[in-house]
């Protein structure tokens, strides 16, 4: 995990009963994640996860800790924000915002099959259906101007080939998303990094059941299919290639599908929008190991395998078996 503020029991101590959440038992950090500092948190009425933010300042937090609360409340399982007894679910820990929310059960699988492959799939269309009635906008905050304004920042610190395919897929993503076809890709709130370790199961092996999605804070409003597409990268992808397991992704597409067809432009832009989704996460990490920040505990994901992504995707593009609507 990063920890990149110190957080005291007295002051999460506090927070728990102002929250009205009984008497803290337990305060452990997690060694997840690279965006936030985060920690397990025990009471005698529930278990919970703290969050103090890093980056997302407190005019941008109440997006995602609405989104979740109206998930959870659609029935997507999902981390619950808790309310003080004014209703606000933003809090300041260390002069910096937080947030309490609800400990989900299970844990991750980080070898993925067919079977966690389609679970993943129905859930993601389920919570885009649910999401259409949420009442709030954000941008993506990791989507194509991010990109624009973060390539020029890594590019000295990356040799001529990788420097050149950077440049070529941002004016190649810059096409696609602004073209008429891009710009009309059905768009509504996304989880965006909803990646293995983001999402829990349950159960004994073959019959795990889905038990929850984590980490919402890099969501925002966007292209619907670019969330399947950050998930075929990740679900549906060997880690060591970056090839994609093809019988893997149709499960997820399929299950998707079965829950919210695709439109047509969905279907015809995916090979497109998996590239995106490469490109995002390759710039990103390349980001947090080239300019990094101080942590009490922090390793930086290995830029190179999204590279690798990329690379595959470009050679051999992938679309949906077949149009499904």
């Amino acid at each position: 995990m990063a920890v990149y503020t110190v957080v005291d029991d007295g002051e999460v101590r506090a927070l728990v009963a102002r929250l009205g959440l009984g008497e803290l038992t337990a305060f452990e950090g997690i060694r997840a994640g690279i965006e936030n500092s985060n920690w397990f948190v025990d009471t005698t009425l529930g278990r919970f996860v703290l969050t103090v933010f890093e980056r997302l300042t407190a005019e941008q937090l109440p997006y995602y800790l609405w989104l979740m609360k109206h998930l959870a409340g659609a029935g997507i399982p999902v981390p619950d924000p808790q309310a003080d007894a004014g209703g606000e679910l933003l809090f300041s820990l260390q002069g910096k915002p937080a947030a309490l929310l609800t400990r989900l059960q299970g844990s991750h699988r980080l070898a993925p099959d067919e079977h966690h492959c389609r679970q993943v799939g129905a859930m993601l269309a389920r919570m885009h259906l649910a999401g259409a009635s949420f009442d709030r906008e954000q941008p993506h905050l990791r989507g194509l101007p991010w990109w624009a304004e973060t390539v020029p920042v890594v590019l000295p610190f990356l040799d001529a080939g990788c420097a050149a395919l950077l440049r070529e897929e941002l004016a190649f993503q810059q096409t696609v998303l602004g073209s008429a076809a891009g710009r009309a890709l059905p768009r509504g709130p996304i989880h965006a990094d909803l990646f293995r370790d983001n999402v829990m199961f349950d159960g004994l092996p073959g019959h795990e059941k889905l038990t929850g999605f984590l980490d919402f804070f890099f969501a925002g409003t966007d292209t619907l299919a670019f969330d399947i597409a950050v998930c075929l990268n990740d679900w549906c992808t060997d880690l060591d290639s970056g090839r994609l397991d093809e019988a893997r992704a149709a499960a997820f597409v399929d299950a998707y599908a079965a829950v919210r067809p695709l439109t047509a432009s969905e279907h015809r832009l995916m090979p497109s929008l998996m590239r995106a989704a490469a490109l995002r996460f390759w710039l990103s990490r390349l980001w947090d190991l080239h300019l990094p920040r101080e942590a009490a505990m922090l390793k930086a994901h290995d830029p190179t395998h999204f590279e690798r992504v990329l690379r595959e995707h470009i050679a051999t593009p992938w679309h949906p078996p077949a149009p499904l609507s």
